[in-house]
């Protein structure tokens, strides 16, 4: 039940048509898909080591843990330079 919606000019978005859960994030052009951690719910604890998209998240939101944070346009030009290879 799996439906790709595309969601920007450079991304696509899975997530179920019956219950609307979202799954995963592809930039297009690449082979990577970016899941949902609630997917693997035997995963006990996650280290997150980077944010993605960091000027489009509010002001209160952040890890206890320090991260790389990446802004949007960081991120695209690292998966740009990534299909590019």
């Amino acid at each position: 039940h799996i439906t790709v919606f595309d969601s920007s000019e450079w991304a696509e978005r899975g997530f179920c048509s019956q219950c609307g859960t979202h799954i995963f994030y592809r930039f297009k052009g690449q082979g990577g898909y970016v899941l949902s951690p609630g997917l693997f719910p035997e995963l006990n604890s996650l280290d997150f080591h980077k944010e993605i998209f960091v000027d489009e998240q509010p002001q209160y939101y952040s890890f206890a843990n320090a991260t790389k944070r990446m802004t949007g346009a960081e991120v695209i030009a690292e998966f740009q330079q990534k299909s590019a290879e």
